[in-house]
């Protein structure tokens, strides 16, 4: 499994104020994914980049949270090794067994024993 990029993520029920703190310091939008289905919700995420090349996402869950929650986002190549490298050293699911999938992407978010979050996300390339 190799790893393809690796940034952090903040999951809030207040995307918006978020966002602008985070343009305030020099990032900018660069995509936005609506319709994320998971746990019977509608999530969308915000993709944003700086001057330097730093990503961050934010992504707004359908509905309130009852805490924002800071992770880590990796993307892989594989995505089946990923997920069970991780379930072998302890983290679970937080959807249980049900994973994120869209016409472009899989992914899953991972809780390490301790409490972190790791979001594996592999990206589905189009043939033409």
């Amino acid at each position: 499994m190799k790893i393809t990029t690796f940034n952090p993520f903040i999951s809030t029920s207040h995307a918006d104020e978020t966002i602008r703190l985070f343009e305030e310091l020099g990032f900018e939008r660069t995509h936005k994914k609506v319709g994320i289905e998971i746990a019977e919700r509608d999530d969308t995420v915000i993709r944003m980049k700086d001057a330097n090349g730093f990503h961050l996402d934010i992504l707004q869950p359908e509905g309130e949270l009852p805490r924002d929650m800071v992770g880590i986002r990796v993307n892989v190549d594989n995505f089946d090794e990923a997920y069970e490298l991780l379930k072998e050293r302890g983290f679970r699911n937080a959807y249980g067994d049900e994973t994120v999938s869209t016409a472009s992407s899989k992914a899953a978010m991972m809780i390490s024993p301790s409490g972190f979050s790791i979001c594996i996300v592999k990206h589905i390339i189009e043939k033409k």
